[in-house]
């Protein structure tokens, strides 16, 4: 072969990568591509299972998040695949964003995501300085849920965000914890509220998350502060179809426990440390294949009063755990379970592709 035909098939290589990266959005996580399905393989391969595992773990950042010197050490050791931004100013939220991915380039380690609770009505206080937008309770109609949705995300890709953790489809104001984070108490209106919000989200190219499955509406009590029961029935089960089979790639697990239902009663655990929740009801029951997080880890007594929760966590089928006390007791715990359970194993690894899968499309790798 001469040396022009090998600079030809070199440019239409370099050709065909360019227009692969072109093509690819993060609506099409759902399908198939082999070119895709090569370019996860490979990143997932060149991992060894520490770093693997990483990926899974998201640790906090922001005024009520760890402080910035812990933050940048789990990242430099590179022991996380995420950071949630709480409280803060976009100006001191898109610095440290900038900090971090300068730690990941130069260590030439996998990006990481960046995440958010930025729903309508926490959208000021993750946001210090922000414009205020009306509280989701108070949103209407598509127009609106479309509107307020666009002016989120175009906010939350000027800082550098990946992942907003919204929106809040649980169906009653009335929950201490969720107050006028919901966007009512009208299943069908929740429903079709929540779906534009995620459709025009995931659009912009930003991961919508629907929260807090099974459902945190219609409960008594806030996990923040103890355990809150399901009692009986799942009445909040059904607003999650509609919204997996419209496309939402992303649904939170709530620290919630399930008494009284024989079918679906978790033995005094959180629904998030459950596998006949996360991954019998809603894997496979429901056929959910996006990403699957926990709520948060660290401060809501619902879970830290459990032993070893990260990890059951896992095991009950989470993709992502956020925000564990212990990120690096977190990483052996897992790695040490991944040695004794081998299907455990092929679990985490189908986790820690999906997490990669997410990165590609993001446009991040």
């Amino acid at each position: 072969m001469n040396s022009r035909n090998k600079v030809l098939i070199i440019l239409l290589l370099l050709l065909s990568i360019s227009n692969f990266s072109q093509q690819l959005k993060l609506t099409d996580f759902y399908k198939y591509n082999p070119a895709l399905e090569h370019k996860v393989d490979k990143i997932f391969n060149s991992l060894n299972d520490t770093e693997k595992v990483a990926q899974m773990i998201v640790t906090s950042a922001g005024e009520l998040g760890k402080p910035e010197s812990i933050v940048f050490k789990l990242a430099q050791e590179n022991k996380i695949g995420g950071v949630v931004f709480l409280k803060g100013t976009s100006e001191n939220h898109e610095k440290m964003i900038d900090s971090l991915n300068t730690i990941s380039k130069s260590k030439n380690q996998l990006p990481l995501l960046f995440s958010i609770d930025a729903e309508p009505s926490l959208y000021n206080g993750r946001l210090q300085g922000t414009k205020p937008l009306m509280n989701t309770i108070d949103i209407k109609t598509e127009k609106q849920s479309d509107s307020i949705a666009i002016i989120i995300n175009n906010k939350l890709l000027e800082i550098g965000f990946h992942q907003n953790f919204a929106p809040v489809v649980d169906i009653s104001p009335e929950n201490e914890a969720i107050k006028d984070r919901s966007f009512g108490s009208d299943k069908n209106k929740v429903i079709q509220l929540s779906n534009q919000f995620i459709k025009t989200t995931q659009n912009q190219g930003i991961v919508a998350t629907a929260k807090h499955f099974p459902g945190h509406g219609l409960v008594k009590g806030d996990t923040h502060k103890k355990s809150v029961y399901i009692d009986g029935a799942l009445q909040e089960l059904e607003m999650y179809p509609p919204l997996i089979n419209d496309g939402v790639l992303s649904i939170m697990i709530a620290h919630i426990t399930i008494q009284n239902n024989e079918k679906y009663g978790t033995n005094g655990l959180p629904a998030s440390c459950s596998r006949k929740i996360v991954t019998t009801l809603l894997k496979e029951e429901l056929g959910f294949k996006g990403l699957i997080i926990t709520d948060a880890l660290n401060i809501m007594k619902a879970v830290t009063i459990i032993k070893n929760a990260p990890l059951l966590a896992s095991k009950a089928g989470n993709d992502m755990l956020l925000m564990p006390i212990d990120e690096s007791e977190t990483i052996t715990s897992i790695l040490d379970e991944m040695e004794k359970d081998s299907a455990y194993k092929t679990q985490v690894y189908e986790s820690v592709k999906k997490i990669i899968r997410f990165k590609i499309l993001l446009n991040l790798i």
